[in-house]
């Protein structure tokens, strides 16, 4: 009965950590570039864009152009978020992983 009560405990544990990491993860931000940084988008710890920067001098480039450097400096950020959220998630686990389990983003 006693390895049951050590099963729970770190699972108990376990939970507190990951509630810790959930709340830092929130306040985590990523923010990725394009185009020699003429694009900069910043995303918060759950992915929601937050904030996007656009050069005066790309502004005169062709509307694609400026699409595509958006799109580009989305998808920078949000590889950079996930690094971001695995990091703070191992810190949390103690390297511990959940099979099966995704992490959203």
């Amino acid at each position: 009965m006693t390895d049951f009560n050590k099963i729970l405990s770190k699972a108990k544990e376990l939970e507190a950590k990951m509630k810790e990491s959930q709340d830092k993860i929130k306040k985590i931000r990523a923010e990725g570039v394009a185009g020699s940084n003429s694009i900069k988008v910043i995303l918060d710890g759950e992915g929601e864009m937050q904030k996007i920067e656009i050069s005066d001098e790309l502004l005169k480039e062709d509307k694609t152009i400026i699409e595509d450097l958006i799109v580009a400096a989305h998808n920078n950020a949000k590889h950079q978020l996930k690094s971001k959220t695995s990091e703070e998630i191992s810190k949390a686990t103690g390297g511990f992983g959940i099979p099966g389990f995704k992490w959203p983003l």
